[in-house]
């Protein structure tokens, strides 16, 4: 057999096997809600090479349930990729050969960096519920201090979907001078009434959980396994279109006939059930509270009497505003008034509304005119950093 006919392994299609990093920082970083913390680690990963100049890096900002490890794989037996392994590596959307990305799991997460399952320095025991609320624009601080650590003054671009869309947007109006392009993807500048339901409804499910013990349940020894994986299953299904749905489950049974009793019978019941109790194994529930509460929080325009045409006013960086047809959840018209707002306050922007049938789990998928128009615009973006490196 020839060479050329040897069918290639996942990892040979990836950035490769990766090590994550951890910095610590000893600098006070006083939050949006009045506390502060006054120390925490960041964990973070990197794809492709830092140029010369640092000005080709580019800053993955992971959604709700994400965390640094966005492309590739940690030992050659690995079978997960990174969770956005098919927008990251070489030859892809945003380009290992082009680009110094880096991808890093936010302050209160439970992936490594600082989080409620982490040590409070003060006490000695686990934060747990007493860790502080945070915002985007607390992300964003840390994001910045991160990027000043690893020597990089702008990024050529800030890209994130969902909740990683809001942090992009963030960073162009909080640093407009450190960003050149900001990539924001199947989000939304704030969120609607049933968004913010919906993310109560989760809360309640995880709060109400006999194990909870009020967020102390490390304590305890115990998970509020049932409610998070209540949360989960809300949420899974607010990600999904009904035509993806419907495409992939139908009405199928498990088995040939009904039942006719209270356990799982349908196919759709089944994956539901298999996916909140993966997602509870591997998840902090007071994290997941504190992602839903800065989801709530989210309004840039807040502060301008509402407007996101003022909010935007003093942002300097070039636009790419992404959404998906039957996202439900951040809906084309939730991006259409980002959009809106950017042309009035004379920003340059892109738009692309993708004709897909997977809801708001769209911006994860590789569909053709996705990666086209994704493509597209980072690969504007490399010939930036090149034109001006040369």
């Amino acid at each position: 057999m020839s060479s050329s006919s040897v069918e290639k392994s996942p990892i040979d299609n990836s950035v490769g096997v990766i090590k994550p990093k951890t910095i610590h920082f000893d600098q006070e970083l006083a939050l949006v809600c009045g506390k502060a913390i006054s120390q925490y680690d960041l964990i973070y990963e990197t794809y492709g090479e830092l140029n010369a100049d640092h000005s080709n890096a580019v800053l993955i900002c992971h959604a709700l349930s994400g965390d640094h490890h966005a492309a590739g794989y940690y030992s050659e037996d690995d079978s997960k990729a990174g969770w956005w392994d098919s927008c990251i590596g070489p030859g892809k959307p945003v380009d290992t050969n082009n680009f110094f990305v880096v991808s890093l799991n936010n302050l209160g997460g439970c992936g490594g960096s600082t989080g409620p399952n982490s040590v409070n320095p003060e006490t000695g025991k686990l934060y747990g519920p007493d860790f502080p609320i945070v915002t985007v624009k607390d992300w964003v601080e840390s994001q910045a201090r991160l990027a000043d650590k690893l020597g990089i003054e702008t990024w050529a671009a800030v890209v994130g979907g969902s909740l990683g869309g809001m942090q992009a947007l963030t960073w162009s109006l909080s640093y407009p001078d450190r960003v050149k392009h900001a990539v924001v993807i199947a989000s939304t500048p704030k969120l609607t009434a049933q968004n913010i339901a919906f993310n109560e409804i989760s809360r309640k499910a995880i709060t109400s959980d006999p194990e909870f013990h009020a967020g102390h349940y490390y304590r305890h020894n115990t998970v509020p396994t049932k409610g998070l994986m209540l949360a989960r299953m809300i949420g899974h299904i607010t990600y999904l279109s009904d035509e993806a749905m419907g495409e992939k489950f139908g009405r199928d049974l498990k088995t040939a006939e009904f039942n006719f009793g209270y356990d799982v019978e349908f196919e759709v019941e089944s994956y539901l059930n298999y996916q909140g109790k993966r997602f509870s194994k591997t998840f902090d529930a007071n994290t997941y509270l504190l992602m839903t509460r800065v989801l709530d929080y989210f309004d840039p325009a807040a502060e301008f009497e509402g407007s996101l045409e003022r909010a935007l006013k003093h942002s300097t960086c070039g636009y790419c505003v992404v959404s998906f047809s039957s996202d439900w959840r951040f809906s084309p018209e939730r991006s259409e008034q980002l959009v809106s707002a950017m042309v009035k306050a004379g920003k340059p922007v892109s738009y692309a509304e993708i004709d897909s049938p997977y809801g708001h789990d769209a911006f994860l998928i590789p569909t053709e005119r996705y990666m086209s128009i994704f493509t597209a615009y980072m690969s504007r973006i490399a010939q930036e950093v090149n034109a001006n490196a040369s």
